[in-house]
């Protein structure tokens, strides 16, 4: 299934090596945009309120732990308190899979959390899971739309209500 319409991601990650190994995976994926990739959280953010700006938001950030200066938990603090970006999808990656920086990733608001695979295939697996399940998403909120356009059931409310409950 792939989405609406293209997927765009927006990559914030200061390891150069897993940059270009999402990109080679990204570019695989049909469907799929890498709109910008950003070396640290400052950066990523203001790539994404450049996006807001232009009224061209990423569908999903791919947002690393471990950055320097402010980690990624810190800027997924800052990207989900601006009312302009709070609904943007972040999954958080990194090399850790101790459940507790997983818990803390979710707390904070991430969709989900990524551990950095060894292998190329898992990576491009694991991105193209994440792109069925945004697919599968965007079709869900566009019914819901399609629903309160038509003087359904759900409202606006509704519609976000059901964008904010939604983990990938």
């Amino acid at each position: 299934m792939t989405p609406v319409h293209p997927l765009r991601i927006v990559v914030i990650d200061d390891n150069e090596d897993d940059v270009l190994l999402l990109r080679e995976a990204l570019d695989g994926l049909v469907g799929v945009e890498l709109i910008g990739s950003e070396p640290d959280g400052e950066a990523g953010l203001a790539c994404l309120d450049d996006c807001l700006r232009r009224q061209a938001l990423p569908d999903l950030v791919l947002l690393d732990l471990n950055l320097p200066g402010r980690n990624g938990i810190e800027i997924l603090r800052s990207l989900k308190a601006n009312p302009g970006l709070k609904d943007i999808p972040v999954v958080l990656l990194s090399t850790s899979n101790l459940e507790s920086d997983i818990h803390r990733a979710l707390n904070h608001g991430a969709e989900s959390y990524l551990s950095k695979p060894g292998r190329f295939d898992v990576l491009q697996q694991e991105l193209q899971r994440l792109v069925v399940l945004l697919a599968i998403a965007d079709r869900c909120f566009a019914l819901a739309a399609a629903l309160q356009e038509l003087g359904g059931q759900r409202s606006e409310e509704h519609t976000s209500e059901l964008q904010s409950q939604f983990r990938i």
